[in-house]
């Protein structure tokens, strides 16, 4: 089986730029199941239905997101209706929609869980990912776990990574975490010694020559400190995403980036 997750799509060039480079990357590698970070995929901020039905006709099976899947406040009137989208775990009780789910493909049971870090992401309302994650990997089973682990420490996220190696010893080698959120691919796609495949943080989906897919307008708030609105900006774009090769186990796990052809 060949899973294909594509790192934080930042709108309409992210998805301009997926449109262009994906369906190769399907066919050349012959993807069986895709996952894709849609929390900035409408306008930088959020998602909408019609930018789900967009990226479903794609060919995306579920979408994980992190803090910004609420900046669209379209979201609240279909989250709860459709399996595939998911938010962060860790929410509190009552939050809209569901952090977790469970996708047959190939024969194969595919549990992805969606959780969300806690250091610098100022939100004081989060539960503890590392102890949710326990117990939400405990009670359910599957033959391949995929961990969106959305944060912005790089610490933070390697430490929880070897926290669920630990914890789940015995099938750490059906279980990858990868990180989402800061934008930056780092060079860390590697299966740890128990064969538990990781990467810090996929990186982006958007243009590459920008501030994390924002215009360069977005300069303003590093010159005066004062809020500005970000735009994403539209010069060529970026697709980095990483391959897991996986039969009875992990097998493989590695990072590919592609330049968007500019005619």
């Amino acid at each position: 089986m060949n899973i294909l997750i594509v790192g934080d799509l930042i709108g309409r060039t992210g998805r301009r730029t997926l449109k262009h480079i994906l369906p190769n990357v399907i066919k050349e590698h012959s993807i069986d199941f895709l996952v894709l970070n849609a929390e900035n995929a409408a306008g930088g901020f959020g998602l909408t239905l019609k930018v789900y039905e967009e990226l479903k006709d794609l060919g995306v099976d579920v979408f994980t997101s992190g803090n910004h899947i609420w900046d669209n406040k379209e979201i609240f009137s279909f989250i709860d209706k459709k399996p595939d989208i998911l938010r962060p775990a860790n929410h509190p009780m009552g939050v809209p929609g569901r952090g977790f789910g469970l996708f047959e493909k190939q024969g194969k049971k595919i549990f992805v869980l969606n959780l969300m870090g806690r250091v610098f992401m100022g939100n004081p309302t989060l539960e503890n990912p590392f102890f949710v994650a326990k117990k939400i990997l405990s009670e359910n089973d599957f033959d391949i776990a995929l961990v969106d682990f959305h944060a912005e420490a790089t610490a933070e996220k390697y430490a929880f990574a070897l926290y669920i190696e630990n914890e789940f010893k015995d099938v750490a080698n059906k279980i990858c975490i990868y990180g989402t959120h800061t934008h930056v691919p780092t060079a860390d796609a590697f299966l740890f010694p128990s064969g538990m495949a990781y990467v810090t943080d996929i990186g982006m989906t958007g243009a590459w020559h920008s501030i994390i897919g924002t215009s360069y307008d977005a300069i303003s708030k590093y010159l005066t400190g004062i809020p500005t609105r970000f735009e994403v900006d539209k010069s060529q774009g970026i697709f980095n995403a990483v391959l897991l090769k996986a039969k009875d186990k992990i097998d493989l796990v590695y990072r590919l980036q592609i330049f968007e052809d500019i005619v």
